[in-house]
């Protein structure tokens, strides 16, 4: 049998991505366990960066895999909950992420699999890749925070379009939407994103971690609960070895040398 993922290095970059080819890199717990073990391998491995997640095949990921959701009305309600933690956990583990994780996406991103392109920190994507919450046209409902990541982009009212139609949205509008952070031709979506992660990975791994926390929150705190949360990581910041180095390079005309810095 094939692996559920396949895990390759490109530098100080950790490549995770989807290989259920013949769903269309559908998901199933196979694939979230291997991506959360490689996503703790990923935070303990000081020569680790960034993390880029993509599929196989020419496509992101399809969602769930109809032929087993359609097995689940079989199981108590209890069950059919903890079935959805397991989805729940592996979003968690995205975000929770205290290194930068981008989705690389060509073809389809539809249903979860869109939850999850959103799910990370950045998003690159082909032009002609297509999103989809595609869940209403099955009569099932969206999960994975497919409604709480759009809302950060979109208004209430494009939202429950979205929603509601389960139309397909093109990489391009996706784009203009702001989904999107670097748009490409087909095939060019790997490319971009390792060429995004590699600019990231020369960068001081503490202060990201803490910028990451920070924009994550921004959407659900307070302003005096976000400046709080500012003023305590800049209190951090100003007394670690990474802004020793970050200042000292600055003043001597030079470029910051933060790789030798990882994992202290």
């Amino acid at each position: 049998m094939n692996p559920a993922l396949i895990s390759r290095r490109d530098g100080a970059v950790l490549i995770l991505s989807n290989n259920n080819q013949a769903a269309r890199n559908a998901l199933s717990p196979e694939y979230y366990h291997a991506v959360m073990d490689g996503l703790r391998d990923a935070v303990a491995d000081a020569s680790v960066a960034a993390v880029i997640l993509t599929g196989e095949g020419g496509h992101f990921c399809a969602g769930g895999d109809l032929r087993q959701l359609a097995t689940r009305r079989e199981l108590s309600v209890p069950q059919r909950r903890e079935r959805l933690e397991d989805l729940n956990h592996f979003i968690r583990a995205i975000r929770d992420c205290p290194k930068p994780v981008i989705a690389a996406v060509e073809g389809a991103a539809a249903g979860a699999g869109l939850s999850l392109a959103m799910a990370c920190d950045m998003l690159v994507a082909a032009r002609n890749a297509v999103f989809s919450v595609a869940y209403v046209k099955v009569g099932l409902t969206p999960d994975g925070g497919a409604t709480a990541f759009l809302s950060e982009f979109v208004s209430r009212q494009v939202l429950t379009e979205l929603c509601l139609t389960g139309e397909r949205v093109s990489g391009e509008r996706m784009h203009q939407l702001g989904c999107i952070n670097r748009l490409t031709e087909p095939g060019g979506a790997l490319s971009a994103a390792l060429e995004l992660a590699r600019q990231i990975s020369a960068g001081p791994e503490q202060a990201m971690a803490r910028i990451k926390t920070l924009c994550h929150s921004a959407q659900h705190q307070s302003l005096q609960q976000q400046l709080e949360q500012e003023a305590e990581f800049m209190v951090e910041a100003q007394g670690s070895e990474e802004s020793r180095e970050g200042i000292a390079a600055f003043l001597e005309k030079r470029a910051p040398d933060y790789t030798s810095l990882r994992g202290k």
